[in-house]
């Protein structure tokens, strides 16, 4: 049976942080962009910690992909899902729903936390996300497998290990900044990613790379909640338009829409006898109240 808190429950917090492996979801606002669900893992308590009761932050390493950062950084959107299983002893799942927001490598902002809360920044970090939870869910997991835990894999570590001495050494293709222009530019739905990455990209012409198989060129993705802000201000200038027009022709409007209605109601006489006749009647009656003029 499933069990809902506010906070991160004291019950809960050791266990999360005991954990291997953890999925992240996120999704953008867009009803035709793509889902994503990443799997994360290392170590307990070096990619994953918790501040307090409502608020955790995980290392977010450099890959290929970069769905996360882009839904986070959408507007209106950063909404995000962390979901931890058990596969060894008691059957276990747990949920945490929030918002999410990013800490750039290379910012002050990511200095200060990563000093503040001892984080140890390895090879490739690209950000740090902070999830200010507003609601966790605990529920049986009796249908997840049994799993051993062997090792982790040191593969991403060692590669971003590479690239970093190889850019001291004076490599600058192997800077990370280029690596985020390549891959981590856009989503695969075209919303912007890595905030460095695209100023890198922008000044350096490094072109993304292609993220769907089959489209043409990257996707072009639209809003569709809410207004922008120069949508919004258009508004405001067509809502004020036509009230002055309103207001100053709003009389001379009516009067000419009464005589367009009282024009097809006299050839309506004309062609469809006794009975659209006395149709007519009745409107000339309701319309002699609201206009003489129009008579």
């Amino acid at each position: 049976m499933g069990v809902f808190y506010e906070t991160i429950p004291e019950s809960l917090r050791q266990w999360i942080l005991e954990q291997h492996v953890f999925w992240v979801a996120t999704a953008p606002l867009s009803p035709a962009g793509h889902v994503n669900v990443s799997p994360k893992g290392g170590p307990a308590g070096e990619i994953f910690g918790l501040v307090d009761e409502k608020t955790f932050w995980y290392l977010d390493m450099s890959g290929s992909g970069n769905e996360t950062i882009s839904h986070l950084l959408e507007p209106h959107n950063g909404r995000i899902t962390i979901q931890f299983n058990a596969f060894v002893g008691p059957p276990k799942i747990v949920r945490l729903w929030g918002h999410g927001r990013i800490l750039e490598n290379g910012s002050k902002a990511f200095a200060d936390f990563t000093k503040l809360h001892s984080i140890n920044v390895l090879p490739g970090t690209r950000t740090i996300i902070i999830v200010d939870a507003h609601q966790v869910g605990s529920s049986c997991g009796f249908s997840v497998p049994y799993y051993d835990f062997k090792d982790y894999r040191p593969i991403l570590n060692d590669f971003f290990a590479t690239k970093e001495r190889r850019y001291q050494e004076g490599k600058e293709e192997d800077r990370l900044d280029r690596y985020w222009a390549f891959k981590n530019a856009y989503s695969i739905d075209g919303l912007p990613g890595m905030p460095s990455g695209l100023v890198t990209g922008k000044k350096e012409k490094i072109e993304p790379s292609k993220k769907f198989v089959g489209a043409p060129s990257r996707p072009k993705y639209v809003y569709t909640h809410g207004f922008r802000l120069d949508q919004a201000i258009m508004l405001a200038v067509i809502c004020f338009l036509l009230g002055v027009l309103t207001a100053v022709y709003g009389t001379q409007a009516l009067e000419l829409g009464q005589n367009l209605v009282w024009e097809n109601v006299k050839h309506a006489d004309l062609r469809a006898g006794n009975a659209a006749q006395g149709n007519a009647g009745l409107l000339r009656s309701m319309l002699s109240r609201r206009s003489p003029k129009a008579l």
